[in-house]
């Protein structure tokens, strides 16, 4: 628990310093976090990150965040704006390197990589996206306070007092408990953050806000929990003593940002 707390701590500074400095500094962070947790994916079955099929997925994350880099950047990335989709190119080269193989790279793991690559590489380039806007840097601590609180609330309540499974197919530590405190957890802070900035919007959509945003963090989890459930490990990686890899760091982060886009867009 100490380790945990005290990894915990240097993380989250240097996370939100980044955030702080800026967009590129920012950006930067989140790429590498990308490419290391596009690693660890391909290391939960036991693809060496040397390999072909690995280095194409983290190709394929590099175009998505360049395509979206230039959505935000009107400077010298402008002319990639109008590149093709990121993801069509991705599959692309992963169904002309299944015929190249001659089958030693089969549809089975070009499946499971190129899944991988797509979430992850659009989860952070949607991370990503949202500093460069308009209040982003707002916003993003928002999203990233209330899904850290929903995190917190759930693991140390749940801890302690939870009783009744949440999903114990997929993640048997979890509690009902520990999810409902999590989420209220996510709507208290929203609330304040509402509060100490009032042009965020009022009461109604602080708590939208906030029951929204925890809800998706806590499927982010749920998803990677599913998918080191699967593959019969605990921890995505060991980069981060007491939490494990970046991955299981990221998870939480990486389904709030993109539920967040896709109610931007609708």
């Amino acid at each position: 628990m100490k380790q945990r707390i005290i990894t915990g701590v240097i993380g989250a500074s240097g996370f939100l310093l980044l955030l702080w400095l800026g967009s590129w500094w920012y950006t930067s962070l989140l790429f590498l976090s990308a490419l290391i947790g596009f690693i660890e994916f391909a290391q939960m079955k036991q693809i060496s990150w040397k390999k072909p099929q690995v280095l194409l997925g983290l190709l394929t994350i590099g175009l998505i965040f360049l395509h979206g880099l230039a959505q935000q950047e009107t400077g010298f990335l402008e002319r990639f704006q109008q590149m093709p989709d990121p993801v069509i190119i991705g599959l692309v080269l992963y169904l002309i390197f299944i015929v190249l193989s001659r089958n030693h790279f089969d549809i089975h793991q070009m499946a499971f990589l190129f899944v991988g690559a797509v979430y992850i590489g659009i989860g952070f380039s949607y991370m990503m996206q949202m500093v460069w806007k308009p209040n982003g840097f707002v916003i993003s601590l928002l999203v990233i306070f209330i899904t850290w609180s929903s995190d917190s609330g759930a693991y140390f309540i749940g801890r302690k007092w939870g009783k009744k499974k949440l999903w114990p197919q997929i993640s048997p530590n979890k509690t009902m408990e520990g999810s409902i405190a999590g989420i209220v957890s996510g709507i208290l802070i929203s609330i304040f953050m509402f509060m100490i900035i009032p042009e965020l919007g009022g009461l109604f959509t602080a708590m939208i806000t906030g029951l929204m945003i925890s809800i998706a963090g806590q499927m982010g989890d749920l998803i990677e929990s599913a998918w080191k459930r699967t593959m019969g490990i605990k921890d995505s990686g060991s980069l981060l003593p007491g939490h494990g890899g970046v991955l299981d760091r990221f998870d939480s982060l990486l389904f709030s940002f993109i539920v967040l886009h896709i109610a931007n867009i609708i």
